[in-house]
């Protein structure tokens, strides 16, 4: 199997350097990271991919049953990781990819000595039972799944501008919108459900590696209450909040998610 042309892997900047593996969120692919990727090229090599689903990636290694989990999507890094011989990654995963990092070096912790985790959630549906504030209650889930699964251009254009947030920037919702429906719906589908129904609260305590956590002042999807919960839950991590707002700090506040990013991966070595 080739994993480089099946993932759509590229490896960039400084071959000395402490390697970053840059992971993308649900519906968007490794063009997110290009606003931050010339200065963490500068002084580190670093690992783009796309999921299979997503971006160049190989469409025909698609399979819905593997993708209808985030460990699916941690096999897709693993075998990454294997194919380049990585051992000493910082894993740097937005959104629905941070989880994907933990449950990776919860299988292979060789693999990583640190874990970034951008706008992270471990469950977006709220558990009165706990009082985990996920920031949606079933219903809404039942309710954006169902509307993407009717019409998924027509959620997409209603969704991505809400994700980005910057209303005063309409051309950063403009981008992520462009973004989704570049996805093929029924891989997105599968994505989404993967994204919006998976609970791995319980996952946050097997992380062992010096981890950062970057949330957004301002994030519908994963607001400030859950940075603060993934923190607490993850001994030894450090809560950034980014003066940012909305989803995606990498396209909206680039040069401070990068700073963060750097100096984190630069001080953990």
């Amino acid at each position: 199997m080739d994993v480089v042309g099946r993932n759509n892997v590229v490896v960039t900047g400084r071959a000395s350097g402490r390697t970053l593996m840059l992971a993308h969120g649900f519906g968007c692919d490794q063009n997110m990271w290009r606003l931050v990727l010339p200065a963490l090229a500068e002084r580190f090599r670093v690992v783009l991919f796309d999921y299979v689903g997503s971006g160049g990636a190989d469409s025909g290694a698609w399979d819905p049953e593997r993708y209808s989990t985030l460990d699916g999507y941690a096999d897709d890094v693993l075998e990454i990781c294997a194919a380049l011989e990585l051992t000493d990654a910082v894993f740097v995963g937005h959104s629905v990819s941070a989880m994907v990092g933990v449950l990776a070096a919860a299988r292979e912790p060789a693999r990583f000595t640190g874990l970034v985790m951008v706008a992270p959630s471990p469950c977006y549906i709220d558990d009165p039972a706990t009082g985990y504030p996920g920031g949606f209650d079933a219903d809404d889930i039942d309710e954006l799944l169902e509307s993407l699964d009717s019409n998924y251009l027509g959620w997409s254009a209603a969704m991505a501008p809400v994700i980005m947030g910057n209303p005063d920037r309409p051309e950063l919702g403009q981008e992520l919108t462009r973004s989704f429906c570049a996805t093929d719906p029924a891989m997105a589908a599968v994505f989404a459900r993967t994204t919006f129904l998976s609970d791995s609260r319980a996952e946050l305590a097997t992380v062992a590696v010096p981890t950062l956590v970057l949330e957004c002042a301002q994030d519908v999807i994963a607001p400030r209450e859950i940075g603060a919960y993934v923190h607490a839950a993850i001994p030894g991590s450090r809560l950034v909040t980014l003066p940012a707002t909305g989803h995606c700090p990498q396209l909206s506040a680039p040069e401070a998610t990068g700073q963060e990013i750097a100096a984190f991966a630069g001080a953990t070595r």
